[in-house]
């Protein structure tokens, strides 16, 4: 069965106009966008609707077809139809984004919840996010965003300027794209990063790294870091459980390395389908040859949610072996996620074994880390630690 046929039966079945909480709450705290709120078929006129944007990497085919090059997909697109991800449309052989300034999400956040440990620990980051994304996991968390259309979603008007203004206004360090998924937003958070970055606040990708290598390396000239959710690894879980591949994930991986920008991965451990001892040494082992012992990992804890209910939260002990099998392979930074308190939480010194950053929940309660060294041994710890 087409995958995007699946998508479509599902949307038919729930509500149009579901918002998710993160939207309630960003129409109250930022002053004039509930006057500016709007959902489907909110709009009286084609002149109230914001302007849209041509994509910025597609090649044109005969009979007014395109073929989309920003994400692996290639979608190859009809005349009036949309590609994979739903938010963008051929429109006489001409691609648009129907995204563009128009976020659905907004709110302000500690990085620690993107998450990133190494990247400015203690501070805030406006995050956005806009519908769509161009895979299907079955245990998607936000996919009343990630899943729906723009016409079936309450969204905001926010040009790039607005959000930088916004999130200079809220005292945030960085801008994060997150919550659904930023490559099918690409012209927006391009955008707004080139804005950003001249005003001295950083850029944050937070990722399922399935995109392809120019408009990765062109994205990045703008960004400061990037999280990529490597969601397993085998191209089994990808095909079945995302709708994606794993290859492509892999290579963006070896990418952002190669370029050196400042980049985490994050791996949602869900039981009995990429939890296994052999599954997780092989990973291991690949991002400690491939990518180097410094990459910051996190095993983050699975909840049952969207399509995949059947299953039990992730077992904390499970959790516990994955990171003293990252550990163990030679990985320098290996933390648990989604389990408060825990102490995988904290950062230690892979030299004197010192705890340097204490957190709990997305609350940094102690770094002694000075100059980007050890306060007790003067190694170096990788990361961004300040601007």
């Amino acid at each position: 069965m087409n995958p995007s046929c699946s998508r479509r039966e599902f949307l038919s079945k729930v509500q149009k106009g579901i918002c998710a909480l993160s939207i309630t709450s960003a129409s109250v705290k930022y002053n004039g966008l509930s006057n500016i709120a709007y959902g489907a078929n909110s709009f009286k006129t084609p002149e109230e609707e914001p302007p849209l944007k041509e994509v910025m990497y597609y090649k044109k085919l005969a009979n007014q077809r395109v073929e989309c090059e920003i994400c692996p997909k290639r979608c190859k697109i009809a005349d009036l139809e949309r590609g994979y991800c739903g938010n963008k449309e051929n429109r006489g052989g001409k691609y648009y984004s129907l995204v563009y300034s128009r976020p659905c999400a907004i709110h302000t956040d500690p990085i620690e919840k993107k998450p990133l440990f190494h990247y400015l620990p203690g501070t805030l980051a406006f995050s956005i996010a806009t519908a769509g994304c161009n895979f299907e996991c079955r245990f998607c968390q936000n996919w009343n965003m990630a899943q729906f259309r723009p016409e079936q979603i309450k969204s905001y008007h926010i040009t790039p300027k607005g959000i930088v203004d916004i999130a200079k206004r809220e005292g945030c360090a960085t801008i994060a794209y997150t919550y659904s998924e930023p490559v099918v937003f690409y012209e927006y958070m391009y955008d707004i990063a080139g804005l950003a970055e001249k005003e001295g606040i950083g850029n944050v990708m937070i990722s399922n790294g399935f995109i392809n290598k120019k408009p990765l390396v062109d994205l990045c000239r703008h960004l400061t870091a990037v999280k990529i959710d490597l969601k397993a690894f085998t191209e089994r879980f990808y095909s079945e459980t995302c709708s994606g591949e794993l290859r492509p994930v892999l290579d963006t991986l070896e990418i952002l390395n190669k370029i050196n920008i400042w980049y985490e991965i994050v791996v949602l451990i869900v039981p009995t389908l990429n939890d296994s001892e052999e599954e997780i040494t092989k990973m291991s082992l690949w991002i400690k040859n491939r990518l180097g012992a410094n990459v910051p990992v996190h095993f983050s804890r699975f909840y049952p949610t969207y399509k995949m209910k059947n299953l039990p939260p992730t077992p904390i002990r499970t959790l516990e072996r994955a990171r003293k099998i990252g550990l163990d392979m030679g990985l320098n930074y290996v933390y648990i996620g989604n389990v408060p308190g825990h102490e995988g939480e904290n950062t230690y010194c892979p030299r004197c074994k010192n705890l340097i950053i204490k957190r709990i929940g997305y609350t940094v309660l102690k770094t002694d880390i000075e100059d980007g060294r050890c306060k007790y041994c003067r190694s170096p710890i990788p990361g961004i630690w300040k601007m």
